[in-house]
This record gives C-alpha cells, structure tokens and sequence, in this order.
C-alpha cells in the first residue's frame, strides 16, 4: 500500500447553498486549498459562519464540493465516501447520546452501529473508560451526566472503533476548564499512542495554540496556515498590556480602546489588566493621548492577538455611535440591592443541587456566576430568574420575594438563554412581535421597542430573515434584543457566548459594559474564564457550595496569586476548584 503524506488534502474547494427565503447564494467555502499532515493535531478557527462545519462534513462525505478536489487517508471522497467512512470517526457539535440509555448501553448501541467485535470491544472499553473516568458511571443514564461527563462519553462513542482519523466540531463548546483540560488530554494520548490524525475546529485560541498546525477561515475563505507562532507572528511588535487606575474595571478602559478602531485592532481584559494589539501605522503621538498616561509595556505576540489582526485587516467590525453605544438609562440608585440570596438551597429528592448560598448584587453591576459542569450555578442560575422554585432559604429580585410572587419579579427581568430561545420559523420581526406581546407591550409602544432594538442592535435590513437562517452572531443580537425589549432592569444570560468566536464577544461584551453603565444589573453564566474580568464581581460554586465570591482580582488573590507570581482567571478557577475537592487530579 502506497504511504499516505497527508491526511487531508483539498485543492480549490467550493461549497454553495442557495437560501431559499431570499434566493441568495452563500459562498460557504470559496478556492480552499489545504493539507493537514498524517499523525498530527490541527485546527480550524475563525468566525461564525466561516464554514469550519462544512469543510468537516465534506471531509466526511456527508457533503459534496461543487468544485475541487478532497483526497481524506489518500481516497477521493467524492468517489467513495463509505471507504472514508469506514476508516474515521466525527464528533459533531451536536452529538447523538441517547439520554434514556446508560453510559454502558450508549457505548454498546454505537459498537454495535461500526459493527466493533466482542473481543475488541473488550480492549476498547476499559482504555476509553479508563481516559475519560466514566468507569465508575457505567450505570448511570446519560441525561444524568454533567456537561462535561456527556462530552466525553460522546468522545468515548466516537472512538468505541480506533479510526485513522478523528474529526472533532467544537468538541469543548458549554464546557467549562476542568473538562477541556481533561478531554484535550484524551486526544492528546490518543495522538501519541495510536498516531491517529486530529482536525478539530475550535472558538478557543488557546486550543489552537497547543495544535501543530492552524488553518484561518473566514466567510469561506482560507485567510491563514501554519503553526500558532505562525499566525501570532501578524502581530509581532503590536501588543502590549495597559493597567487601568486603581479602581476602575478594566472593561472600561477596554471599551474606550476598542472604540478607537483607527488606532487599535483589539483590546481583552488580562489578569487585571487590558491586552492591547494596536494598529501597525498608527502615530506614537495618538496613542498616547488615547491612553491617558494609562501605564503600558510591551508583551509576546500571542495566536489570538494574530487572529484579530487578520480578521481585522479584511473587515472592520465595531458598534454604531449611536444607540448601540448609548442604551437606553434605568433610573434608581446606584449601588442599589437588585439581587438578595440568603441561605439558598435547592433539592432534588435526596440530592442537594444547591446548598445554603447566600450574596447579594447591586445595581448596574455585571455578576458571575462560575462553576465546573453539574456544579450547581445553572440551578441557582434558574431559581433567581423565577424558572425553578427554591426548596429553602430567601430570595428577592427587584424587591420581590420569589418565593412567593415569581410572576411580578419576571416583569422586571430579561433572560437570554444558552441556546437561544426564538422560534427557528419565524422571522426576526415576527420573533420580535411575538415576545413583545408575550411581555403586555401593544400598539405603538410594542413598535417603538421594536424600532429601538432593531436600531441598537443592527438587526436592520433583517426583519424578513427567518431566526434559524441567521448566523451565529445575528441570533446572538436578535435573542438580545428580545430579552430588552420590555426594558427590564435585570438581565440575565446564561452562557451567552458559547461557541462563539473572540471577535463576536468582543462586541457582545462592549453591549454589556454599555448597558451596565446606563443601570442594567447583569448576572451571567459563562465557560469563558476571560469574560469573568468583565465582571464586577464573580461567585464560583462547585458541588452545591459557594467557593470563593469577590471582585475578579480578590479571587485571583485567593488562589494564590502575588505580585511576583500573576494568575488568569483559569488558572485561578482551577485552582480553587481543586483546592476545595483536596485532590489535584480531581475529576468533574
């Protein structure tokens, strides 16, 4: 048999879908030419919409190019897509577990489904239990399992035959940093033990940068190849870190940056600090007036720093002057009690999801909730919202006693969902009308709100386009939108990022700081340690207990963070994580 050089070869690669709502054709792969190596670990980033997916079902099968070439383990594809089939395994982002079937009986159905022998079988299942720590669950059903335990019984599922070649779609979306770490692991030993080939496609750079190589799509074409230096490289030079005065968020002075694109590409708030990339050519003279004397130092070109800066050089992507900037004020008193938890518990049965929390939130202030996978933070998430009752303790939102009068509370909140809660048949006006209505707002006031959403928002031009047609960022902004329609003075988000790419979070997190200093009190959920510097103050629960609560730099300096040795929000999450369950090696 000939030796096969790369795992993946395409060679002009096109892909087209025609919208049938407006008749538009979307280029969803445009002239890609790419080779990913045999026994390496590769990764697809870029934006939503930049055709990561598609170019992983093609690599499948499941697609067909118009145009172009795709060889996978040396087979064309297009030819003989069940030879590919039969010698690769896909993890899409949506993986099929059958939640009313057991770890055990999961593991059998997709055995039984790649026709795996009884003896080998027998090999496969201790190992892949045994990488995942699910061996102890094997009875467990798995709609019982956390987040994270399901993505890796999924990963397990994938890989109950050993493939050739494994094909990975956002394995590590929703999932918080215990988990990732412990799945890249995985595919880390599977790398260097089997020699199997990897292509994952990822949101997070920091994946990308443990992969030996990096393809950049953006909106079907290929913008960038090579290793995370590679890529970091297009920002070599440009990035510093800027430290805002003693007191002040460092999402402000990230606002004020990005708010400049002629002088910066991007800005992120770092460990207390704001990471800057600044523009190639810009004038010394401007940024130091932008600046402030705002104390600065120069820093290492990271992969992130370079993905901006060749998203940024094609497209410029920033928020109107007008309302998009400027929401509408809340009135009330800052510092104001919106949020008040005492002795917070939750129990199903005999399990105690949640147990005697207690913190408090203040008006215009961002709050986080943190936690691994099954942690307890998505039900107390969902009791301080009115979606599920408490077993024990007090609760009060705008002043109301939930306990007792949830429907009044929720007319002074909004809730945006992880998964987005709008009807895919729907268009985005209809979407709009329909949750105006369900919040009493009628007539000339329900148009007035919708006016001003679709102006704040940017969804103008849109308001024929069906929910489910959308990108990724687009029904981020419309399930926005809904959620602020009513002019609630509380919002709550529930891993609004997931999934989506740094540029999106960019400009969904200048939204959020904008919307907090006009008086919205905002509680959010995320998996995104970075975004907890957003945060005016954060709470990290595991097993139903509160961990640690305080602004983002006292957590830090509770995991142990000093002067001389700095800690990012992940390492400091992991590290109380893991001091408070005495066991370094401690699994979710």
């Amino acid at each position: 048999m000939t030796e096969v050089r790369a795992a993946i070869a395409a060679a002009g690669i096109r892909k087209s879908f025609q919208v049938k709502e407006t008749g538009q054709t979307v280029h969803a792969l445009d002239d890609v030419s790419l080779e990913v190596p045999v026994g390496t670990l590769t990764a697809l980033v870029g934006p939503d919409g930049a055709g990561k997916t598609t170019f992983l079902r093609l690599v499948t099968g499941l697609m067909t190019a118009q145009e172009g070439s795709l060889t996978v383990l040396g087979i064309d594809v297009a030819k003989d897509p069940q030879a590919v089939q039969d010698r690769i395994s896909y993890m899409p982002q949506r993986f099929g577990l059958y939640e009313d079937l057991s770890v055990q009986e999961n593991l059998d159905l997709y055995a039984d489904l790649h026709g795996v022998t009884a003896e080998q079988r027998k090999q496969r299942y201790g190992r892949l239990l045994e990488m995942t720590d699910l061996a102890r669950f094997t009875d467990r059903l798995a709609g019982k399992l956390s987040g994270g335990m399901k993505q890796k019984l999924g990963l397990a599922c994938t890989l109950v035959r050993s493939p050739a070649l494994l094909l990975l779609d956002e394995p590590t979306a929703g999932v918080d940093p215990l988990s990732r770490r412990e799945l890249w692991d995985i595919v880390n030993q599977l790398i260097k033990e089997e020699n199997i080939s990897v292509l994952v496609s990822t949101a997070y750079l920091d994946e990308a940068d443990l992969c030996a190589r990096v393809f950049v799509l953006d909106q079907g074409k290929l913008l960038a190849q090579g290793s995370p230096a590679d890529i970091a490289a297009n920002a070599r030079g440009l990035c510093f870190v800027a430290t805002p005065p003693p007191g002040e968020p460092p999402r402000l002075l990230q606002a004020r940056l990005l708010g400049e694109t002629d002088a910066v590409t991007d800005a992120v708030p770092h460990g207390g600090e704001v990471r800057v990339v600044r523009k190639n050519d810009i004038d010394p003279a401007r940024l130091d007036a932008l600046l402030h004397e705002v104390p600065t130092r120069p820093v290492e070109a990271g992969i992130e720093d370079g993905f901006m800066v060749l998203l940024r050089a094609k497209k410029e992507v920033h928020l109107s002057e007008t309302e998009a900037s400027a929401p509408e004020r809340k009135d009330g008193e800052a510092g104001e009690t919106m949020i008040e938890v005492h002795d917070l518990v939750r129990k199903f049965g005999d399990f105690t999801a949640v147990d005697r929390t207690s913190f408090s939130v203040h008006r215009g202030e961002i709050f986080g909730l943190l936690g691994p996978n099954g942690a307890g933070k998505t039900t107390t998430f969902r009791m301080l919202c009115g979606l599920l009752p408490a077993s024990g303790g007090t609760l009060k939102v705008a002043g109301v006693n939930l306990r007792n009068a949830r429907a009044q509370a929720r007319r002074r909140i909004g809730y945006v969902s992880q998964k987005f809660a709008l009807y895919g048949n729907l268009s985005v006006m209809e979407n709009l009308e329909f949750f105006g209505g369900a919040y009493g707002l009628r007539g000339t006031q329900l148009r007035e709100r919708i006016g001003m959403m679709l102006r704040q928002f940017e969804l103008e031009g849109q308001e024929k386009t069906r929910s489910g047609q959308l990108p990724g960022g687009y029904k981020q902004r419309l399930a926005m939108a809904v959620g602020l329609l009513h002019g609630p003075e509380i919002l709550f988000l529930d891993e609004p990022t997931s999934g989506t790419d740094p540029l999106a979070r960019r400009e969904f997190w200048r939204r959020i700081t904008a919307l907090a200093e006009a008086g919205t009190t905002v509680v959010i959920t995320t998996h995104f340690m970075e975004e907890a510097e957003y945060c005016d103050r954060i709470v990290i629960q595991d097993a139903g207990k509160l961990l640690a609560i305080g602004t983002p730099a006292e957590v830090r300096k509770q995991a142990g963070e000093t002067d001389g040795h700095r800690l990012n929000m992940e390492q400091a999450f992991i590290g109380i994580v893991e001091q408070a369950r005495g066991k370094p090696e401690a699994k979710t």
